[in-house]
C-alpha cells in the first residue's frame, strides 16, 4: 500500500533517480511535490509499470503536482566523481529547480548527500511506499528514457532505444564490436566478463 504522506504537516518533496546502473549516458533525477491527501490508485514504483503506463502517469503527475523538476548529470561528470555522488547531485539539482520550497525531502534509497539545508529521510524501496517518491521515480525514468532514445539516433549500434544504456548482452556485444561511444561511462567496466 502506497502512503500519500510521511508527515501531514510539512510540504514534502519526493526524490528518485534513474540510470544509476547504466553503462552509458547521464543519470537523471526528479523531485516532486504533490498536493496533500493526493490519491492516484495507478501510481506505483516505475519499475512495476509498463512503458505506456509510465508515460500516461507522467502527464497526470505534471498536471497534478504542486511542483516538479528533473535534472541530470552527464557521463563525463559521473566519471569525474562517481555514480553515487553524481546521482545525489542530480537529486539536489532537481530539488533546487522546484518552484515550491519543500520542508522535508523523502529520498528513495539508503544514502543521500544533502547539498542544502532542507531536512530529509532516506527510505529503502521508498518508490513502493510513498506516492511522492513513486511520482519522482516515474518522471526520472521517463525523462531519461526520452534522452536515451535521442542518443540512439546518434549511436544506433548500441540499441539504446531498447536497453536504455543498461548492461544487456546485446549492449556488451556492441561494445565489443564498436568500442565505447563518447557518452559511455569510462570508469565503468564495459566488458561482459568484469561488468559493474
Amino acid at each position: 500500500m502506497l502512503l500519500s504522506q510521511y508527515t501531514p504537516d510539512l510540504i514534502e518533496c519526493g526524490c528518485d533517480e534513474a540510470g544509476r546502473g547504466c553503462l552509458a549516458g547521464a543519470v537523471y533525477a526528479a523531485a516532486v511535490v504533490l498536493p496533500k491527501d493526493y490519491h492516484n490508485e495507478r501510481l506505483n514504483d516505475s519499475k512495476q509499470l509498463t512503458e505506456r503506463q509510465r508515460y500516461q502517469l507522467r502527464d497526470e503527475i505534471e498536471h497534478d503536482a504542486l511542483a516538479w523538476a528533473v535534472a541530470s548529470v552527464s557521463a563525463q561528470d559521473i566519471d569525474k566523481t562517481n555514480i553515487l555522488r553524481a546521482s545525489m547531485h542530480a537529486m539536489n539539482l532537481a530539488i533546487a529547480k522546484l518552484s515550491v520550497r519543500p520542508e522535508l525531502l523523502l529520498i528513495d534509497g539508503n544514502r543521500f548527500y544533502n547539498e542544502g539545508i532542507i531536512p530529509y529521510y532516506t527510505i529503502v524501496k521508498g518508490d513502493g511506499k510513498y506516492l511522492v517518491i513513486a511520482a519522482a521515480s516515474i518522471l526520472a525514468k521517463t525523462y531519461r528514457d526520452d534522452y536515451m532514445k535521442e542518443l540512439h539516433q546518434q549511436y544506433p549500434q548500441y540499441g539504446w532505444d531498447g536497453n536504455k544504456g543498461y548492461p544487456t548482452a546485446a549492449h556488451y556485444a556492441a561494445l565489443a564490436q564498436y568500442g565505447p561511444s563518447p557518452v559511455h561511462r569510462m570508469t565503468f567496466k564495459l566488458t561482459k566478463q568484469n561488468h559493474q
